[in-house]
């Protein structure tokens, strides 16, 4: 049974957490608008830049394809490119990522193909590589800046390309979390290479002419498309930690107060109960006088 001093302490200590959780609550929230803000105008910018895609993939086909749209002609060695966060207390993003990725790789091996990955951010690395020990093909470390921008994601994509015309992977896969609010983060997978063809949904009868070819347009266009998803990866990824950030320091915030509110309440007890011990010895030995 924990004596007063020792109900006393944990109080104290309980409190001195509660303020750290308060304040990283405090700090996550203030981040997440501008992150949240970033994520969101990146979107558009993707979605036309894939339109622009799906126009110039329809007008090339056969031999005169390039090889990030084309692909090697296989399709036996996979790569997963995952996206985790450098820094944890961030709830169940990271673990509900890599649940993915394995999700993903379990259901390539069954298949009979063969899985690597390419790990982003630190905090997806330990559980992959012990399940997977000799699957690590690379990884990118993204701590060593506050904000990834556009710079890491061109570094990224520029060693991706490079693995993929070395014949490391015949296709990558982008498993990274879509933010859609504060509670919700939601991990997705996505072919990153070679480019899938998007599917034009423009009807219109206009008829476009591109100077020079398509096939140039498209040797300057896919590498930026690349570079343009992982960017867009890394925003979301951005955005969801701070999102699950906030959620999870505001959870052990309440968990904190109900824990001091509990302890509280043993320790008046405690201490009454003390009180009262001392109030009857006192009774009993002055009547014994």
């Amino acid at each position: 049974m924990a004596s007063l001093k020792e109900l006393k302490d944990r109080i104290g200590s309980v409190k001195s957490t509660q303020k750290i959780t308060k304040a990283k609550q405090m700090v996550a929230a203030a981040k997440l608008r501008r992150a949240q803000a970033a994520a969101e105008a990146a979107r558009p910018y993707a979605l036309r830049l894939g339109a622009v895609m799906a126009s110039l993939a329809g007008k090339v086909s056969g031999d005169s394809a390039p090889k990030l749209l084309a692909g090697t002609g296989a399709d036996q060695k996979h790569l997963l490119v995952v996206v985790n966060t450098d820094k944890g207390l961030c709830g169940g993003l990271n673990s509900n990522v890599v649940k993915e990725a394995k999700l993903q790789a379990k259901r390539l091996i069954a298949e009979g193909k063969d899985v690597s990955f390419y790990l982003i951010g630190k905090k997806g690395r330990a559980p992959i590589t012990r399940e997977y020990p000799k699957g690590i093909a690379k990884h990118f470390d993204t701590s060593t800046v506050r904000t990834p921008g556009f710079e890491e994601a061109g570094g990224i994509a520029e060693e991706l390309v490079a693995m993929f015309d070395e014949g490391a992977f015949d296709v990558a896969h982008l498993v990274a979390p879509k933010f859609q609010s504060a509670l919700v983060q939601t991990p997705a997978t996505a072919q990153l290479i070679p480019v899938p063809s998007p599917e034009v949904t423009d009807d219109s009868d206009a008829v476009v002419e591109y100077e020079p070819g398509e096939e140039e347009i498209l040797e300057e266009l896919l590498p930026r498309y690349i570079k343009t998803q992982l960017f867009g990866g890394l925003l979301e990824r951005e955005a969801s930690e701070h999102g699950a950030s906030m959620t999870a320091m505001d959870n052990a915030t309440r968990n904190a107060g109900d824990l001091i509110s509990a302890l509280t309440i043993q320790y008046n007890r405690r201490r009454q109960a003390a009180i009262t011990t001392e109030l009857i010895e006192i009774i009993a030995g002055a009547e014994a006088l």
